[in-house]
């Protein structure tokens, strides 16, 4: 009798084991596909694997691009494989026009300023890029660091300036609407930015159709026209002697954002991994990567040592990005036409 009881535990005990074991598989098996989350960009190596360890769910690397992002889901409209996508703002608003992306307000939602999400939760950025000026400031041969767009167009500053093309990188259009909206534009009027760069042509500037960070970092280009976190991680990760300036006339700030995908086949994991991101936790990481998170309450302050003052951010602006997108097409055809 002894035995059998013996028996009935040790079976008990194996059966308990099992049922351990089948609910820790089930919930390490937890998974949310991300499209155009590659570990290189933005840290998002370190967030998914904090993602993977605080929600235990686990998000594969995807290394698409913005646009490839989107192509895939409008590919796969009818059947969708993604939970979540992660893309510039404009993309974000073009996923909404192909409805490809469904609402979803996630925690943390009153704390993102209006002009950084969509109104009906289609996307909602978690960090953003400053457009300002990066400047090697060793490469300047004696010259002064410039504060203000006006300053760019001083004849001390000939053959020191670099832009990427406006017409075709989405950063050179960037910076279009940046020195547009501190001259008075709009977006409905580029006159004010077309004749900025028409004088700047004086200064002979360098305008590669691709990214120049290395060619910043060389001091080939003393000046780019370009995100802030390029010129932090120039500083701070590869030690060079660079300034970031956000022009006294003002400037404009691009949300990177992520939405809900239409239909995910995971939608709950896909709703936890959009919370987890504008977290504390997750909002600290695109910190540490130089991205100024969008929850800059959430921002640590040893973080924020790497990054300018407020007051100096006061000076960066939204826009609206349904407007910037729109009118992306007839500027790259003016600038075409009188620049070059």
């Amino acid at each position: 009798m002894m035995l059998h009881k013996k028996v009935k535990i040790y079976a008990g005990a194996i059966a308990l084991s099992a049922s351990a074991l089948f609910t820790s598989l089930t919930q390490a098996a937890e998974t949310a596909i991300c499209y155009n989350c590659p570990p290189e960009w933005a840290d998002w190596g370190t967030q998914l694997k904090a993602i993977t360890r605080d929600t235990r769910i686990q998000v594969p690397q995807d290394n698409k691009n913005s646009g490839q992002a989107l192509a895939q889901l409008v590919a796969e409209q009818g059947n969708p494989v993604a939970d979540v996508v992660y893309y510039g703002v404009s993309f974000g608003i073009q996923a909404d026009s192909a409805g490809v992306v469904a609402s979803y307000k996630p925690a943390h939602w009153d704390d993102i300023p209006a002009g950084m999400k969509d109104s009906n939760g289609k996307w909602v950025a978690l960090h953003s890029g400053t457009m300002g000026f990066m400047v090697n400031v060793d490469a300047l041969g004696g010259a002064p660091v410039p504060q203000s767009w006006d300053d760019l167009l001083k004849p001390e500053y000939k053959g020191m300036i670099g832009y990427l093309d406006p017409a075709s990188a989405f950063v050179g259009y960037v910076a279009a609407v940046a020195v547009n909206q501190a001259k008075g534009g709009n977006m409905q009027d580029f006159t004010p930015a077309l004749n900025w760069f028409k004088k700047l042509q004086a200064n002979q500037p360098i305008v590669p159709k691709q990214t120049a960070y290395a060619r910043l970092i060389s001091g080939e280009i003393p000046i780019l026209l370009d995100y802030d976190f390029n010129a932090y991680r120039a500083r701070y990760k590869d030690h060079a002697n660079v300034a970031f300036v956000i022009p006294k006339e003002g400037t404009v700030t691009v949300p990177y954002v992520i939405s809900l995908v239409k239909n995910a086949p995971h939608a709950a994991n896909g709703k936890k991994v959009i919370d987890y991101v504008l977290s504390d936790k997750g909002q600290a990481i695109w910190a540490s990567a130089f991205l100024r998170p969008v929850r800059t309450g959430a921002m640590s302050a040893e973080a924020k040592k790497y990054f300018l003052p407020d007051s100096d951010y006061a000076r960066a602006h939204t826009v609206d990005y349904q407007q910037m997108a729109a009118a992306q097409k007839a500027f790259s055809a003016r600038y075409l036409s009188e620049i070059r």
